[in-house]
């Protein structure tokens, strides 16, 4: 048997350079959509699910961990253990789950709603939900932006049935079992976590939704908030609240410059974010996918965003938050191990990319980096402070609909997902059902390509706060401060995945993991 650190010498040999094709490869079907950039992606993927479905590399793995003294082999003998246990997958599966999500990918980043004959993409949907007070064409925009669902609800139950065959041959329940096992998440603790939200949030939540369908039913002229509908709300899966519920600050932002206001935001903390942004692809175009993401391409410093800015709040926060995965994944110290080049979890990336993304509605940061005059700052102050607070509201109702669907939706893929997903969706965000059945749920892309991942936007909410109550107690804030950012670095970003996300987050604020600064933040 390989001792440890030659067996992850030779593992990470072989599967570096088939990392960063598989990377290179989503970037350019992400980018471009083409049936030459999908080949090329599935090819790169099938080639790295074959180094890792190698049951005697994992017997290996296995074997060594029980014999390694040493933390930094350790740590990567772990890693490497639960990516072949995840990937335990016969030839023909492989090969079928990676055209699946390939092809899956490519239909989202290229579909485009349709009303009437005319293309809308997802920032005019955005737009039209966010100003229309017309009902008729609010409806018609919000179906738009679910007809995709239709195109690919086959499809991804298909593949949660590939996915379920995978966990359970490695001896899991499902798919959902086994993504958090080796991913170092606890389902009993996430589902603990889960009813813990719930009721933190429930109450205050009701309070503010019924403010809301008030304010909603006099916009619209509706006699009572029974006839209210998703396509009366802002967003089409109600993941942020309505203009009519917070604040709108759209005005703030119309001839800004986002991409100038974001490199300030970080340079102002110490942090470069330059060579990211030249590598990026910011701006909307056909045939591109029409979401945001940031992508480490080598773990040598190529890091990327996708984005499709316009001047709105909106983008202004999705390019803080994504350029938060940047900095993390650019920081990280090189000199450690490849494998161990990045954020300690996804719920850690997540929690910094939070943490930045939130200075969109921030008054220090608006005055700071926008130049807000401080008369209207004082007049906004509580605004945003109630804004901020109810856009942790929202969100933490939108994450228990995702988490408990995926659960379901891996439990039995073939069950009736259409009245499932609106049965959460009127419990947890407490929004009527429309009068018609459709495949809604598989309009959001991330059951296809992100799978249970939701819970990390969750704990990345809990970390986020964390992070924010350590940086005003260690150097008062975020904001201009390269105290902050210097704290971030060595705190956060150099130590890469070399310890476990549970102990990054308690070394770094010197307390566990807990929702107690989340809850403050939600109820000051």
């Amino acid at each position: 048997m390989r001792g440890g650190p030659r067996l992850v010498d030779e593992i990470v040999e072989r599967l570096r350079p088939l990392e960063v094709e598989l990377a290179a490869a989503w970037w350019e079907s992400s980018t471009r959509v083409s049936p030459e950039a999908e080949q090329r992606r599935v090819t790169a993927d099938v080639a790295r699910r074959e180094l890792l479905a190698d049951p005697a590399a994992l017997g290996e793995i296995r074997a060594a961990r029980e014999v390694t003294d040493d933390a930094v082999v350790r740590r990567q003998l772990d890693l490497l253990h639960d990516a072949f246990l995840a990937n335990q997958v016969p030839e023909d599966d492989r090969r079928r789950l990676a055209e699946l999500e390939a092809a899956l990918d490519s239909t989202y980043n290229a579909f485009r709603g349709r009303v009437d004959g005319r293309v809308l993409d997802d920032n005019e949907i955005a737009r039209i939900l966010r100003t229309s007070n017309d009902t008729d064409e609010r409806r018609a925009a919000w179906e738009a932006s679910k007809q995709v669902g239709a195109e690919v609800a086959g499809r991804v139950r298909e593949l949660a049935h590939l996915r379920n065959q995978t966990a359970r041959s490695s001896g899991f329940r499902d798919h959902f079992a086994l993504s958090l096992a080796v991913s170092e998440l606890d389902e009993d603790r996430l589902l603990t976590t889960l009813d813990e939200v719930d009721a933190a949030t429930g109450k205050p939540f009701a309070e503010w939704k019924q403010e809301l369908d008030d304010a909603l039913v006099e916009r619209f002229g509706l006699s009572a908030a029974t006839e209210l509908r998703p396509w009366h709300l802002d967003d089409p899966f109600f993941q942020e609240p309505p203009v009519a519920g917070s604040i709108d600050l759209d005005e703030l932002f119309a001839d800004a410059d986002v991409e100038r206001l974001a490199r300030d935001t970080y340079a102002g903390i110490g942090l470069d974010v330059e060579g990211v942004l030249e590598r990026s692809d910011l701006h909307p175009r056909e045939g591109k996918s029409q979401h945001a993401f940031c992508i480490d391409i080598d773990r040598e410093g190529d890091v990327r965003v996708l984005a499709n800015i316009e001047p709105n709040e909106r983008w202004m926060g999705t390019m803080l938050h994504e350029l938060g995965h940047a900095v993390y994944d650019r920081e990280t110290d090189r000199t450690l191990p490849w494998l161990l080049r990045g954020a300690a979890h996804p719920l850690a990336t997540e929690g910094i990319a939070m943490l930045l993304g939130r200075l969109s509605r921030d008054p220090e940061w608006l005055h700071a980096v926008v130049g807000l005059e401080p008369e209207r700052l004082e007049t906004l102050a509580p605004q945003l402070e109630r804004m901020q607070r109810v856009a942790l509201l929202v969100f933490a109702r939108w994450v228990l609909v995702m988490t408990h669907f995926e659960r379901a939706l891996y439990a039995d893929p073939d069950t009736d997902l259409d009245v499932v997903w609106w049965d959460l969706v009127e419990r947890y965000q407490l929004v009527r059902r429309p009068d018609r059945v459709a495949p809604d749920w598989a309009a959001k892309i991330h059951l296809a390509v992100a799978p249970v991942y939701y819970q990390n936007y969750l704990y990345g909410e809990l970390v986020a706060s964390q992070l924010s109550a350590t940086l005003r107690e260690r150097v008062g804030g975020i904001v201009g401060r390269r105290a902050a950012g210097t704290y971030l670095v060595d705190e956060v970003f150099r130590r890469g995945a070399a310890l476990r996300w549970d102990a990054l987050v308690e070394q770094a604020t010197g307390e566990p993991l807990t929702a107690r600064h989340l809850a403050a933040e939600l109820l000051a």
